[in-house]
């Protein structure tokens, strides 16, 4: 069974074709600027060099139907036609409480994706695009759509529900949500699999650590608290966004800037390490400039640190324990020397780490010492395989 995973933003989207005999990626890739000029595509076969192109994609359906045309080529395709196709797998990032788990696509599931537009504004209607144009490409394919709040939507209310009246969340559904499901969902059973324990014993802290983030509590296998909220911004802070803020400070920045639109881009894209060092979104940028001295450099690396081990602390209290901590994403997998920095201090909770473990970059490893009560550990995240896992599922495969 071939699945094709497709994650699709306003003007890009990336692919993954992967054979479910074996888990096996085939090809994968990524299509950039669609529809403003100066598009392109760069393509990646197994093992063979990438193929970069540039081609004018005017919109969604033009760029897939490429993809689908590279994916039979004769030298850089891996499908002999497109009947080889199973199924398509779609990141969607936002299913409110509608979607607790992923589904097959139905004209009914897309009105129910349209319905929560306001709560991903930016995000679903991009995903959506690319559902509907593979939908047009190939009429006959089976789709499913596997959304990034779901594996949340086990939180208690205790956890999801916010301290303001309680008619804003039955009237317009404001609570937490939260984010990167499918990656914290993934690592925390992937940490399991390494321990050989069931994660239904396991209390696991997952940290999904790049320029967006959050940390999850997993208890018993399931979600039951995260960093990010009801919009993308809340949590620790992160490249550009803000983090937790007092409300107080929104009033202000409200009265300040006399529009909602300038506050929301101040909170979401001018603010967090990009805008504590004046420097850079990139911690790597950032790291360098504090070793050379930098102050306001180094106020924001340390910010970064203290707002992950608040948040690892806070869960461990609300679970009763912590069995496993876990680093994933881009700082998370590569932050060797940020990873350590969050550890330390963290020795009361039963945590000791093997520095010389640690120093690896994007691989698995469990860098605590044997004596560690807990096990802490880098696992790379593959929301990919998580897509085309439950695809596979849903198609009864």
């Amino acid at each position: 069974m071939k699945i094709l995973v497709l994650n699709c933003g306003s003007s890009s989207f990336k692919y993954q074709l992967i054979d479910m005999n074996g888990e096996v990626v085939l090809a994968k890739g990524l299509v950039e600027r669609i529809g403003i000029g100066g598009s392109k595509i760069k393509h990646v076969k197994t093992g063979i060099e990438p193929v970069s192109r540039e081609v004018d994609f005017s919109n969604h359906t033009v760029a897939i139907k490429y993809v689908l045309d590279m994916l039979t080529d004769p030298e850089y395709g891996v499908l002999k036609n497109l009947s080889e196709l199973s199924a398509v797998g779609h990141r969607i990032v936002h299913g409110g409480e509608k979607f607790t788990k992923s589904v097959l696509v139905t004209p009914e599931v897309i009105s129910a994706i349209e319905e929560v537009i306001p709560l991903a504004p930016l995000h679903n209607p991009a995903n959506i695009q690319g559902v509907r144009a593979l939908m047009e490409v190939l009429p006959n394919t089976p789709n499913v759509v596997v959304f990034d709040t779901a594996f949340h939507q086990t939180m208690p209310p205790k956890a999801y529900m916010y301290g303001i009246q309680y008619k804003y969340y039955e009237e317009d559904r404001v609570r937490r949500y939260g984010f990167h499901g499918t990656s914290h969902f993934y690592v925390a059973n992937r940490a399991a699999e390494i321990l050989g324990k069931p994660i239904e014993s396991l209390k696991i802290v997952t940290c999904h650590l790049g320029n967006g983030s959050s940390i999850t509590a997993v208890d018993d296998g399931k979600s039951v608290d995260t960093s990010l909220g009801y919009g993308t911004a809340e949590g620790i802070i992160m490249g550009t966004r803000s983090g937790n803020l007092d409300p107080s400070v929104m009033v202000f920045l409200m009265e300040k800037l006399k529009d909602p639109k300038l506050v929301n881009e101040e909170v979401q894209k001018k603010s967090g390490l990009q805008g504590i060092s004046g420097i850079s979104s990139d911690l790597r940028d950032i790291e360098k400039a504090a070793e050379d001295g930098n102050e306001r450099a180094k106020l924001a690396q340390d910010m970064l640190v203290y707002d992950v081990k608040k948040y690892i602390g806070s869960y461990s209290a609300g679970m009763g324990g912590i069995d496993a901590l876990v680093f994933t994403a881009g700082i998370g997998e590569n932050g060797i020397s940020f990873r350590e920095e969050v550890c330390k201090g963290l020795e009361f909770m039963g945590i000791k780490i093997d520095s010389e473990k640690n120093k690896v970059r994007g691989q698995e490893v469990v860098f605590s010492t044997p004596d560690s009560r807990v096990a802490v550990m880098v696992i790379p995240t593959d929301e990919e395989m998580v897509i085309a896992r439950d695809t596979k599922r849903c198609c009864g495969a």
